[in-house]
């Protein structure tokens, strides 16, 4: 097993852990960074902060925490972290190793012994180290749609139970593939182990010593957390807000992406990794060593290489490792319903930075991510928001050009309300063993596609290019899912799902899908 960045963390210089002040003066290139990029990309706010030598040395925060709404966005205003949050679970696995509660090597049903995977050896194999990092031979974003869109009715058990029934495409261990729901699993597990809810737990052995107070996980109340900022989407060109209520439910997916954190807190996140002397203990050498190790390795593109001289690239306890301009570099971004996040650690330079966004806005993050990185990496190199922008576009004008991006010709084609008449022999209901009941059936003067336990899921069908797709009410146009139907050797009615959108995100894993007609509609 390689371990590029072994015990990096026990010979950083030590620092005064909680500074909240800054040690200097505000960098100049980060504030431009941050204007730069809030103009190129027209966000609705964001929340940047730099930690340099264990001290807080910048902070910028911009907008609203809804368009609209008159609110500036503060630096202790909530965002969702969303994948950020695998981190902190696999910290608080690491907490119980410590503690003796369990082992990495230990296998998960010696935890859970009803747990299951789709083949009866990898159940009895896999171990607790393996739900962390990407290797079960699933498919990237396998069984995603019973966490997301959220709000919806899926439960850690159906989450659980549904893995079953998800088979992989590869050889379990034999290569990398991003997954969510075993970040779930890894949460009952932690949640077995230590003899108390999840959110509980993360709560205590977290938040609690590392004076993260402000964050949440679990059920919340919005009018006592105080600044909330709500994720925001594009509608005819203006960000249009989409406000929790007023209770914020404990979704099953917390253990994968369910924290939200203010700037303040995250940075004081990032100070627990970057200056471990001043944790008081919190996490051992052997398990910050175990963090950072190359566990899996991850493929690696030409842009890494180009942009940043980089010669590896793999996957820790929570944490995407890789070299950048000959340093180490540490981190993980996170994406989750109109919220960007991005958390980056230089632990031999003693740098770190967090961006949270409330938008969807994954170029900007990418840009702004990328320019800081290079500030500190390479600062002789000059290279700004618009050199990063422009080279993107230049990515995306050459995969035009090569026909591996943009709509596919059938998408782009002109829809038309499906019809009844022409879909009376596939109208009914449906199920699938993991994501469960469909309808498919008349509605609205047109036929209707609806989720029973992902309500978000629901919108009208339409025929484009002789092919049938469902526009979903409520999410972009990158959501939008090719229908196919046919029949099965006994002659029931089956049901396949694609993307429209081959570049859409692999959370929207309707591939794995596969529906068979169980009754008629009403």
């Amino acid at each position: 097993m390689i371990r590029p960045l072994s015990l990096i963390a026990a010979a950083l210089t030590a620092a005064i852990f909680f500074a909240p002040a800054a040690a200097s003066g505000p960098i100049p290139e980060v504030t431009a960074a941050v204007d730069d990029v809030i103009e190129r990309y027209g966000l609705p706010g964001i929340a940047v902060g730099v930690v340099v030598d264990g001290q807080v040395r910048q902070i910028e925060v911009r907008g609203e925490t809804a368009a609209g709404s008159g609110d500036p966005v503060r630096s202790d205003t909530l965002f969702k972290v969303a994948s950020n949050t695998k981190a902190m679970t696999a910290a608080l696995l690491a907490r119980q190793v410590d503690a003796g509660l369990l082992a990495w090597d230990d296998p998960v049903i010696r935890h859970l012994p009803g747990f299951r995977m789709y083949e009866d050896w990898v159940t009895r194999e896999i171990q607790v180290r393996d739900l962390l990092i990407h290797n079960s031979g699933m498919g990237p974003g396998a069984g995603d749609l019973m966490l997301w869109p959220e709000p919806n009715h899926f439960t850690r058990e159906d989450v659980i139970a549904g893995l079953a029934h998800l088979k992989p495409l590869w050889s379990f261990r034999s290569r990398y593939a991003y997954d969510n729901t075993l970040y779930i699993v890894a949460g009952e597990v932690a949640a077995a182990a230590g003899g108390a809810p999840f959110d509980q737990l993360l709560r205590r052995e977290v938040f609690e010593p590392l004076a993260m107070h402000g964050c949440r996980i679990g059920e919340w109340r919005v009018d006592e957390a105080g600044s909330v900022a709500a994720p925001h989407a594009l509608r005819d060109g203006s960000w249009v807000a989409r406000p929790d209520g007023e209770v914020v439910a404990d979704m099953p997916m917390a253990a994968a992406g369910g924290v939200r954190c203010g700037l303040d807190d995250m940075l004081r996140w990032v100070q627990a990794w970057l200056s471990p002397a001043q944790s008081d203990g919190w996490l051992s050498d052997t398990q910050r060593e175990a963090a950072w190790t190359a566990h899996m390795p991850m493929p690696m593109g030409q842009r890494m290489r180009d942009w940043n001289n980089s010669h590896f690239s793999a996957y820790g306890y929570g944490w995407r490792l890789t070299d950048v301009d000959g340093t180490a570099k540490v981190s993980h971004t996170g994406t989750l319903s109109g919220m960007y996040s991005a958390v980056t650690l230089l632990p031999e330079l003693d740098v770190g930075f967090v961006i949270l966004l409330h938008s969807n806005a994954g170029q900007a993050r990418t840009v702004l991510e990328q320019t800081l990185t290079k500030h500190f990496s390479n600062p002789d190199a000059g290279m700004t928001v618009a050199d990063y922008a422009n080279a993107l576009a230049v990515e995306r004008e050459a995969a035009l050009e090569a026909g591996t991006a943009g709509l596919p010709a059938d998408a782009r084609a002109p829809r038309a309300a499906a019809t009844v008449e022409a879909m009376d022999s596939w109208l009914g209901h449906y199920r699938d063993p993991w994501f469960g009941e469909v309808a498919i059936c008349a509605a609205d003067g047109g036929v209707r596609f609806e989720a029973a336990k992902s309500p978000r899921l629901s919108g009208p069908v339409h025929a484009a290019a002789g092919r049938l797709l469902v526009d979903f009410d409520t999410l972009g146009a990158d959501a939008d899912a090719w229908l196919e139907f046919t029949r099965g050797d006994d002659g029931s009615a089956r049901l396949a799902m694609a993307k429209v959108d081959p570049e859409a995100d692999f959370s929207y894993d309707y591939e794995d899908l596969g529906f068979i007609r169980t009754g008629n509609c009403p």
